[in-house]
């Protein structure tokens, strides 16, 4: 046989060789197609149900029930873990007036974690013969109609519209209120109402002596009160009677106390 038919014949099964290996590798990529197929079929539902979300712990919660946040999260049966977007979630969950904060974390496999940071009462704000329970923000929590805590300091004056709304003007004024009862209430025991109806002149009531306060800050007038009260001794905080029982601390440089009929 010639050298050049030999050449031929080589050529002629290497290319045979070439064609088998790429047929394999065809058959190959297909058969490893059509597992990954079936496996995605076969293994979404089971992937589901192995990540299904089976436990909603909520913590941190006092005033408000636990049930109530889980509510708010509005899970749909069978919903997995990894589809649950936790910036969602708390979202929702800090759209209930009590809620000041929401941390929430998925724990593998089944349980969804939700704490929870609640706002803490500190004012009756009455308005009409409506009251309403408001945080140390001015948020607030809860309608109480013509009930009443009185262990909690009164804030009258504001407009009712605008505390519904959550206007930030009313929001610093019931702030400006609260701080100044949290004042005067380390010097005198008893319910303190504070007027701020004008939140540049506060007027803060207890035990029948009223305080009206002026633009400056109400920290600086209170202690400059302070320093004097030791020489006021016609103040009657008996709530009745005859006696000083009007203090004007709203000019700079003196301190008026008059007797009120």
């Amino acid at each position: 046989m010639s050298k050049h038919a030999e050449t031929g014949q080589a050529k002629a099964a290497a290319r045979w060789i070439n064609l088998m290996r790429w047929g394999g590798l065809m058959t190959g990529a297909a058969l490893i197609g059509w597992v990954a197929m079936v496996g995605v079929k076969y293994s979404g539902p089971m992937l589901k149900r192995l990540l299904e979300i089976k436990i909603v712990t909520v913590e941190g919660v006092h005033h408000i029930n636990k049930q109530e946040v889980i509510d708010l999260v509005g899970l749909k049966p069978g919903t997995p873990l990894h589809h649950v977007i936790t910036t969602v979630i708390k979202g929702q969950v800090e759209s209930h007036p009590w809620v000041k904060e929401a941390l929430v974390t998925r724990v593998p496999f089944h349980e969804l974690r939700i704490s929870v940071i609640e706002r803490k009462p500190a004012a009756i704000i009455q308005t009409g013969s409506d009251n309403f329970l408001s945080d140390e923000g001015g948020h607030v929590l809860a309608r109480l109609g013509q009930a009443d805590d009185d262990m909690l300091p009164m804030v009258t004056g504001v407009d009712p519209k605008g505390l519904l709304r959550g206007d930030g003007a009313v929001r610093q004024a019931i702030m400006s209120g609260i701080e100044l009862a949290k004042l005067v209430g380390h010097t005198y025991e008893g319910r303190l109402q504070v007027n701020a109806a004008n939140p540049s002149s506060l007027v803060a009531s207890v035990r029948g002596v009223r305080f009206q306060f002026g633009e400056e800050t109400v920290g600086d007038q209170w202690e400059r009160f302070q320093r004097v009260k030791p020489t006021l001794k016609t103040l009657n905080f008996d709530g009745y009677g005859r006696g000083a029982n009007e203090v004007d601390l709203r000019y700079e440089n003196r301190i008026i106390v008059r007797e009120r009929g």
